[in-house]
């Protein structure tokens, strides 16, 4: 392996005779591919079972267990913040992938251990250790992975950065619908123990795997390390000092203060950062309603008929499959038809405010499925009708979910990627965290009942807090400036593959997708 000489900033890189020809993809990535499709598997497996488990063995009220999943996708988005950070400042990615993930392992081995009594109790408390660790070892790796494989390409491979982000998303949802199709079924035959236990082995697998790729990775340093200024201030310092700092003078500005106390790229990078999380915050009401896909919508199932196609029963945990089946039916027809037949037309704002808009539809579907409930009874609508809503928040979730990841890291500073890429996840935790809130005080103040997180007003409730906040973000969208980057060093590459390489080479792990970071909005 070669290695710069300077251990403080170590590079190391696969030798010459493992490096691969220009039109194939780096033979490490199929390690990192596994890995993600065995790891979705073990978290949506956990997911799909959630539902039912806190209600059925753990007794718990449908609104009670609305808030605890949802605060566990919570902390699973809220650790991003922490994995990112350490990746950047001290591990570098692989190493914050492979020991976080033992944590990950280890809240698997919790769960399964919950069977070993039948104390309501004791079965609560494993499940909120486990979930907990779980929540420490999904939200870790989350913000490294993606950025990981990205590292592995060379500046001549640029042209398969958008083949491999499509089949890093394909191994996500081929990983998610396996996990919905399977994991309820052998919990209907074998009970819960087998059902918590088979994650927890994909999970083991998807850590063996990415250990197995060790000496052919590209592993790259942490990138503060690469930072002009060895001492670079994070995020949170430099933010939290222009916010509190007492010496401001007469005629400062607000980044002023901070100016005097760190360099010149800090506090830029900060700035710029700042800038990102203002559309972020637009972001937040897209993710509360898209979570409840794994809370209220499942709850709505089973108040549904159950269907049957080929022998095999889809209940309200399987038809969660619809979402990622549609997923990888859309991703290439956007990316191969659609973004390009639409040009610069398509830029990644204007994709995201279509998004949006679109999100308002499906809930307002699914607030007439459920006043029909409400009326006429449970089991008098098929849970087939839940399908077309399904769709439609699958292409709102395209259009926003991996429009908006592509959209922190082309915008992010480079020595700020994972933490930025944390900050958009952060999004989603706050997401979760609007929907427990909304629970809470729906149950609290308006004496709502038992269930009033699955009826048919607060779907109503959520359609049309949605619309509000598509509208002011594409009005927030008409003044964002994209960022503008160095012109990166040209690369003999044929022209038509020329609209992926506006970015800086060693910036590449960071942009999977990026066609146009000058595009407007």
């Amino acid at each position: 392996m070669a290695q710069s000489s300077n251990p403080s900033v170590d590079e190391r890189v696969p030798s010459n005779d493992t490096l691969p020809a220009g039109g194939r993809f780096p033979p490490q990535t199929r390690y990192i591919l596994g890995n993600e499709a065995c790891e979705r598997f073990s978290f949506y497996g956990i997911r799909t079972l959630l539902p039912i488990y806190v209600t059925g063995v753990l007794l718990k009220s449908k609104d009670q267990s609305v808030m605890i999943i949802h605060l566990f996708a919570f902390a699973c988005y809220l650790m991003p913040l922490v994995g990112g950070w350490i990746s950047d400042r001290f591990w570098g990615r692989y190493r914050t992938i492979l020991w976080i993930s033992l944590l990950y392992c280890l809240g698997h081995g919790v769960l399964a251990l919950s069977e070993l009594s039948v104390s309501v109790g004791y079965k609560t408390s494993c499940l909120y250790i486990g979930l907990m660790f779980i929540a420490i070892g999904s939200g870790g790796i989350k913000p490294c992975v993606s950025a990981f494989m990205g590292d592995q390409f060379k500046p001549n491979q640029a042209h398969l950065i958008d083949r491999a982000y499509a089949a890093f998303y394909w191994c996500i949802n081929l990983g998610s619908l396996g996990s919905f199709l399977v994991i309820p079924a052998i919990r209907d035959k074998h009970g819960y123990a087998l059902a918590f236990g088979v994650p927890g082995i994909l999970m083991g697998v998807a850590t063996f795997l990415f250990w197995l790729g060790r000496r052919q990775y590209v592993i790259k340093p942490p990138s503060m390390a690469l930072a002009t200024d060895a001492r670079q201030p994070s995020f949170f310092r430099v933010i939290t000092y222009a916010l509190l700092c007492k010496g401001r003078q007469p005629g400062d500005t607000f980044w002023a203060a901070a100016r005097r106390r760190f360099s010149a790229s800090s506090v830029n990078d900060v700035a710029s950062t700042c800038r990102v999380l203002w559309v972020f915050l637009f972001v937040l009401p897209f993710f509360a309603l898209f979570e409840q896909t794994s809370s209220s919508w499942v709850y709505q199932g089973k108040s549904m008929e159950s269907i049957t196609l080929f022998g095999y029963t889809f209940g309200a945990e399987q038809i969660q499959a619809a979402n990622p089946a549609v997923v990888m039916l859309l991703i290439p027809l956007l990316s191969l038809f659609v973004y390009p037949a639409l040009g610069g037309a398509a830029t990644l704002l204007r994709r995201m405010g279509v998004g949006m808009f679109l999100m308002v539809l499906p809930f307002i579907v699914v607030g007439f499925f459920q006043l029909h409930i409400e009326q006429n009874g449970p089991g008098t609508l098929s849970l087939l009708w839940q399908i077309f809503p399904y769709f439609l928040l699958t292409a709102s979730e395209v259009l926003v979910s991996a429009t908006g990841l592509q959209f922190a890291f082309t915008q992010a500073p480079k020595t700020m990627k994972s933490t930025v890429t944390g900050l958009w996840l952060f999004t989603s935790a706050l997401g979760n965290l609007l929907v427990v809130v909304v629970t809470y005080a729906g149950s609290l103040f308006v004496g709502a009942g038992e269930a009033d997180s699955v009826s048919s007003s607060r779907f109503f409730f959520y359609a049309g807090l949605m619309a509000l906040t598509a509208v002011a973000f594409t009005i927030a969208a008409v003044f964002y400036k994209y960022r503008q980057e160095d012109p990166p060093s040209p690369i003999d590459v044929p022209e038509k593959t020329k609209p992926c390489l506006d970015i800086k080479c060693d910036q590449l792990p960071a942009a999977f997708t990026n066609r146009r970071d000058n595009a407007q909005t």
